[in-house]
């Protein structure tokens, strides 16, 4: 699955980050932000995926530059 799913992520109890090659360098303040914004908005997040664990789900993004400007305008 390559989309939020709101059923699912209902039950995530752990998140991955992945940085897109489109990204290009960030400071790791930079980096905390956002994977902290994309986490905490997942809907905005173009390449998410869930992973079964013993307690949950697992939510993985792979951060794109287009996930970034989308952050940026819903603030």
């Amino acid at each position: 699955m390559n989309k939020f799913d709101a059923r699912i992520d209902a039950l995530v109890m752990e998140t991955r980050t992945h940085w897109d090659s489109s990204v290009g360098d960030l400071s790791d303040e930079d980096r905390n932000w956002v994977a902290k914004s994309i986490h905490g908005q997942p809907r905005l997040a173009s390449q998410i995926s869930y992973e079964r664990s013993h307690s949950g789900f697992t939510r993985s993004i792979t951060v794109t530059l287009e996930d970034i400007q989308r952050l940026y305008l819903s603030r």
